[in-house]
């Protein structure tokens, strides 16, 4: 159908229920034998691979329609910091007393 701007139409053109649009991508990850996943994590997998390829985070923030930028900064930190070191990691402790030093 010329001009139709669905993502998932049915084979008619008009717009697939949910139901049986994730039927056909389980249907779909059987066959070609990846693990199931579900359809949602996609989305979060599309940002990540973005992130790691240097997409600024304010542009995969809008793309994603995230409400603000610090959301999308939550949802993704595991990009920016994998395995989360510990502050200690970071900084330095402070000379003279031991603590660690904050800016």
């Amino acid at each position: 159908m010329a001009g139709n701007r669905l993502i998932f139409p049915t084979t008619i053109g008009t717009t697939m229920a949910t139901r049986n649009m994730d039927e056909d991508y389980r249907k779909l990850l059987r066959r070609i034998g990846l693990p199931a996943i579900r359809f949602h994590d996609l989305r979060h997998t599309a940002a990540t691979l973005k992130l790691q390829q240097g997409v600024h985070p304010k542009i995969v923030q809008e793309r994603q329609g995230h409400a603000d930028f610090s959301m999308a900064l939550n949802t993704y930190s595991h990009v920016f910091h994998p395995g989360k070191k510990k502050q200690k990691d970071y900084f330095p402790p402070d000379q003279s007393d031991g603590r660690y030093s904050s800016f």
